[in-house]
Formats: structure tokens, C-alpha cells, sequence
């Protein structure tokens, strides 16, 4: 079967890995930069996700680019716990947690495509201009630097992100993505090591937040890599430019009284290589994504908030999915329906979990019933709501340890 791939993220990386590992080996992946570099900041990829990129062979690289968090741990703007809970193997699930450098990771992968499928595997320099349906096949055609040019593939699959051409064809009136208010930068910094040196933070409540994790353990001096992310509504634009670079001096300055015991918030931010601003944009679920042979994947179907760490595992998870049903159904057609009717629900309802905070409700309830502060988290939320948010969270986006140890793999039995 000839299959495109539009979108070079790791949703289109991961959707071609799995798909050769069920045996398809006609695959090119397009993307429209000249190079891959390793851009960006870190992202996490939780077991579920982790458990597919362990049966596709590159959780030994996945983690050696990163670190398995230990903890999670929920705070306060004042530093003030409210909630913690074990991570990864440490919270008895078979598959780690791994913070990693999204462009790092993106890298790993490319160079995975490549060894497997080819070195023309990966198409650069290719901006998708539209698909063009036909009875059982479908035509991608591309802007290149030589023209347009046109393949032609019995699948297409669009992974080309948030501002995806074909989920805009499809559904011409969506429009812009939508903003919440809230305002990201997002940065890595050579720091102090903080608490164990392998817990993810998150400290603050709705209206301004700051989220740390490590990128790397501890060397010598006792200095480590940190991805941070630094929040706070009513700032900056609605403008998505992954790319857009600013002075850390007024970000500092927002979180200048956030110096706690075991962090000092705004010695991170001003310690960062670049500062990264993105506005916090998602977009609403929509009722169809396969259209003829061409579907949707990762953030062009679900693009939705990082509350809970999860818009890179659910394009993995997104591309396993597709990869097991064409493995698996009579027909390509009955595969597309059998991957949409399986993952846009699922994906639909995070989406919506995530507009409501996802996990970190649990800070947002902690500032609305004590905004000055707590003696004890246990007078303000009860220990079982917080036990409940949690474990809610995570069967919502499946990876809850029994749902997870439960479900089949994502890997076809032999014929």
C-alpha cells in the first residue's frame, strides 16, 4: 500500500514507525522544512505512550535522551504542597515516564524512519497544497522549490499540527485557533537541582502558573538541564508562532515573588537559553476526521492544552491505533472508520478535560478555597477529591495502571 504522511512532528514520525513494523514499507513522510533541527522546548511522554515507542523498539534511545520522573508534585503560588503522587515505574506501572527535549526526540525518530524505511523515507522541502480524493486513492500535491508536485497514495495521513491545511480544507469555517486567555513561555535552563532531581512541579492556580522538570540528572556541581514553563492570563496575544523569541526580563518579573525553599522561580526564567511565548490555544472537537482515504492525526485532529502532559503521547498513541487497524481490518476503509470511531472519541472528551484543568484542578481549587494559603491541604480539599482528580484524569486519557495493564497491545498478532 502507498501511504503519505503529511507532517514530520511525532505524530507523522511515530504513524510511519508503526506503520512499517506491521509491514507496510511503501511510506514518505513530507514536510515543508528544509531541515529538522532539534527546536523547541521539553515535553513528557507518559507510560501509555512510552509502552508504544517500548513495542516499536526506542525506549532505550527515548530514554537516554531524558529523564524518568519520580514524582509529580503540586503546589501553591507560595510553594505550599497540595498534592504529589509517584510517576512511571515508581508508581508500579510496567513503562517509565520520560521528560525529553521535544526536537531531541523528533531527531530519534527521524533517524528511526530513516535506518528502517530509507533515506528518501523523509521528504523535506514539500508544503502540502491540497488532497485531491479520487474512488480509492487519494493525491497529495506539494510546493517544492522546483513547483508542485503531485503523489498519488492509497492513504493520506495528515499529522501537519495545529494549523493542518487538510483539517482547514475539510472544515473551512473553523477558523483561528482558540485562546484562553493564558500566555506560555516556555524555556531550558541550566540550573540548581531541585528536590530529588527527578520531580516535575507545578505550582500557582489559574490565573498564573510555573511548571519545572528535568531534562537531565544532576551533574557534578549539582547542576541540571530544566524545561520549564512560566503562565499567566492576560498578557501577551493571540498570535501561535511556535517560534516567537522574547526578553526574560518581564517574565521575571511577573513571577518576582515566587521564591520557595527548594526553587527560586524567577532565577530559572532569567537563567533560560531563549524564552519561547506561545499563547494557550486548543481547538474544538469536530464530528468527522477521514475523508475518503485521507485522515487526521495528532494535533491536526485533537490539538488541545497541555494540562496533563499529553498532546505528544496521544499522537503516538494516534498512530498505533491507525497502524493496528490497517493491520488488522478487511479493508483499507473499514480501518480509517475503526481508527476514528476508536481514538476521536476518546480524544474529544481530553479536549473538553483539558478546558477544565485536566489534573491541575487540584491548584485552581486550592486558590479559590484558600487564596492566601493553607495550613493543611487536607482543611481546604479533602483527601479523597484529590485522590479523585487524579485517578479520574488519568482513566480519561488512559493511562490509569489498570486500564493500561488491562488493554490489549497495539501490535497485531502474526497472520
Amino acid at each position: 500500500m502507498r501511504i503519505v504522511i503529511v507532517g514530520a512532528g511525532i505524530g507523522g514520525l511515530a504513524a510511519a514507525l508503526s506503520l512499517h513494523a506491521v509491514g507496510e514499507t511503501d511510506i514518505r513522510v513530507y514536510d515543508r522544512v528544509s531541515e529538522l533541527r532539534a527546536l523547541g522546548v521539553g515535553i513528557n511522554l507518559l507510560p501509555h505512550a512510552m509502552r508504544e515507542l517500548t513495542e516499536l523498539g526506542l525506549a532505550d534511545q527515548v530514554l537516554d535522551q531524558g529523564v524518568a520522573p519520580s514524582t509529580l508534585a503540586y503546589f501553591n503560588r507560595f510553594g505550599q504542597p497540595i498534592w504529589s503522587e509517584p510517576r512511571g515505574r515508581e508508581a508500579g506501572y510496567r513503562w517509565p515516564q520520560v521528560s525529553v527535549h521535544r526536537g531531541e526526540l523528533q531527531l530519534v525518530l527521524a533517524d528511526a524512519v530513516r535506518e528502517r524505511l530509507g533515506a528518501n523515507a523523509l521528504q523535506l522541502g514539500h508544503r502540502l497544497v491540497r488532497v485531491e480524493e479520487g474512488a480509492d486513492a487519494a493525491t497529495a500535491v506539494f510546493a517544492t522549490a522546483e513547483g508542485d508536485t503531485s503523489v498519488v497514495a492509497d492513504l493520506v495521513v495528515a499529522a501537519d499540527g495545529i494549523h493542518s491545511a487538510v483539517r482547514a480544507a475539510r472544515h473551512p469555517d473553523e477558523g483561528a485557533p482558540i485562546w484562553n486567555g493564558l500566555t506560555l513561555w516556555r524555556g531550558t535552563a541550566r540550573v540548581p537541582a531541585y528536590l530529588d532531581g527527578r520531580t516535575m512541579i507545578m505550582a500557582g492556580d489559574g490565573e498564573q502558573k510555573f511548571v519545572a522538570y528535568p531534562l537531565s540528572a544532576p551533574d557534578a556541581d549539582g547542576i541540571a538541564r530544566v524545561n520549564f514553563i512560566a503562565e499567566r492570563r492576560g498578557v501577551g496575544s493571540e498570535t501561535v508562532d511556535w517560534n516567537l523569541a522574547v526578553d526574560a526580563g518581564p517574565i521575571v518579573a511577573l513571577f518576582r515573588d515566587w521564591r520557595f525553599d527548594w526553587l527560586d522561580v524567577p532565577a530559572v526564567i532569567a537563567a533560560a537559553d531563549e524564552l519561547l511565548e506561545y499563547p494557550m490555544v486548543d481547538r474544538d472537537p469536530i464530528p468527522r476526521w477521514t475523508f475518503g482515504r485521507t485522515t487526521l492525526l495528532g494535533d491536526a485532529a485533537h490539538a488541545m492544552y497541555p494540562n496533563g502532559s499529553n498532546g505528544a503521547s496521544q499522537a503516538i498513541i494516534d498512530a498505533r491505533t491507525l497502524a493496528f487497524h490497517l493491520a488488522t481490518a478487511s479493508s483499507v476503509d473499514g480501518a480509517l472508520s475503526a481508527y476514528e470511531g476508536q481514538r476521536r472519541p476518546a480524544t474529544s472528551a481530553l479536549v473538553l478535560s483539558n478546558r477544565g484543568q485536566g489534573p491541575e484542578r487540584v491548584m485552581v481549587l486550592a486558590h479559590e478555597r484558600a487564596p492566601e494559603g493553607f495550613t493543611d491541604i487536607h482543611d481546604v480539599i479533602p483527601a479523597d477529591e484529590l485522590t479523585g482528580i487524579s485517578a479520574g484524569y488519568k482513566r480519561a486519557a488512559g493511562f490509569h495502571p489498570d486500564i493500561l495493564d488491562a488493554r490489549p497491545s497495539l501490535t497485531p498478532s502474526p497472520r
